[in-house]
């Protein structure tokens, strides 16, 4: 709806011109998905104990400074037609995104990609034929400065990479499921996801069904979505539909985002004997950990933030953030000494307008002294890059 010159008339008793409303429909169809079989349902699984954890405060911790971020560089391609690992030619991985990284178990690192298309992929974008939702690869290069090789990708046929967690590909139903974090606890790997309803036509912004929890008994070659450990996005209002899970010490933390890019950080944590459990887990709020809190955890900092990436740098005993902050148009770091915060003030990894349309920036687990090596992914291209920063503070 838009104001435009109009014609004249009256105005009251006085008389003189007014300007009519200029009425525009843009008709945008919606598909309603209809219920079509999806297979066997899986059987039940047995729902955990009901647990009522405490209220805890938890003391204020000094607040760190904003990294130093020093130069930033482009590594190397790491997927794609043309990059270091030929993905397209071994695994059909001609276009993808992502790359969330974790130690899956000693000298060896797991990458999970999110949407990914096969040989008749053609850029800009994710669109193309042969789609998987999401793929997970293994490296073990330790010297990323010319690059990260990646050894391996879990398969369902000879040369072709297969779709990790079963995605129903109905828009406005379950268009698609992304990993958004990976960890590890002992010889059992862990994913978060999130469940997409669909796309919206404005850009950044999707709308989810739920975030959850898979998890793997086999070294990643086949995965169970838990039944339980689920966060509904219900009215749309869901703060932990895209997670990024960290285990450190007792407990495992979660940071999560509402769907889409413009929403604030939130933070809970649950003992990580507890971990598929949801009634056990505790929400920060305002300085406490508080139980069945998700709607009201205190966000960490101000401003919007998506694609989190968060590690426990022992190296340094601090922790790192890095994320995509879509009004500044830039991948961030922050740092603070306890999850919870106070997180430091944002230093600029990557800005889009020396990288367009560039978003991701996940942390590799083996960065290490000043170096941080992390993935970016770029939009029209549609593939991952490894990227290096020189980061002090």
């Amino acid at each position: 709806i838009g104001g435009a010159p109009g014609g004249t008339g009256s105005s009251g008793s006085s008389g003189g011109s007014s300007v009519l409303p200029r009425i525009e429909i843009d008709p945008q169809p919606e598909t309603i998905p209809i219920p079509v079989p999806g297979g066997e349902a899986p059987l039940p699984q047995p729902a955990p104990e009901p647990v009522a954890p405490p209220v805890e405060p938890e003391p204020a911790v000094p607040r760190l400074d904003a990294p130093g971020v020093g130069e930033v560089s482009l590594v190397s391609q790491l997927t794609g037609p043309g990059s270091e690992n030929r993905t397209d030619a071994r695994w059909q991985v001609n276009g993808t995104d992502l790359g969330i990284m974790w130690e899956s178990r000693p000298g060896e690192v797991s990458v999970a990609f999110g949407d990914t298309f096969g040989r008749d992929w053609e850029p800009p974008g994710a669109v193309g034929g042969d789609w998987r939702s999401n793929v997970l690869a293994f490296s073990s290069d330790t010297d990323l400065s010319d690059g990260m090789t990646i050894d391996s990708m879990v398969q369902d046929s000879a040369c072709h990479a297969a779709e990790i967690l079963d995605s129903r590909h109905v828009r406005n139903f379950e268009t698609t499921v992304i990993p958004t974090s990976g960890f590890a606890i002992g010889d059992r790997q862990y994913l978060s996801y999130m469940s997409v309803r669909r796309w919206s036509t404005i850009p950044g912004m999707w709308y989810t069904n739920l975030g959850g929890i898979a998890w793997s008994d086999d070294h990643g070659q086949t995965w169970t979505k838990d039944q339980h450990a689920r966060w509904d996005n219900l009215f749309g209002v869901g703060r932990f539909q895209v997670a990024t899970m960290v285990p450190q010490g007792d407990h495992v933390y979660m940071f999560g985002t509402p769907n889409g890019r413009i929403g604030t950080v939130g933070l809970a944590r649950v003992p990580t004997a507890d971990l598929l459990n949801p009634t056990a887990y505790q929400y920060w709020v305002a300085g406490d950990w508080v139980p069945a809190a998700e709607h009201v955890a205190t966000p960490l900092f101000a401003g919007a933030a998506s694609e989190l990436s968060v590690r426990f740098d022992d190296e340094h005993d601090r922790w790192q953030m890095s994320y995509l902050d879509p009004v500044a148009g830039s991948i961030v770091l922050r740092q603070a000494t306890a999850p919870q915060g106070q997180w430091s003030d944002p230093a600029v990894l990557v800005r889009t307008s020396d990288y367009p349309k560039a978003y991701g920036g996940f942390i590799h687990p083996w960065s290490s002294g000043d170096d941080l090596y992390f993935t970016m992914s770029e939009w029209d291209s549609y593939n991952v890059y490894l990227m290096r920063a020189h980061v002090t503070g």
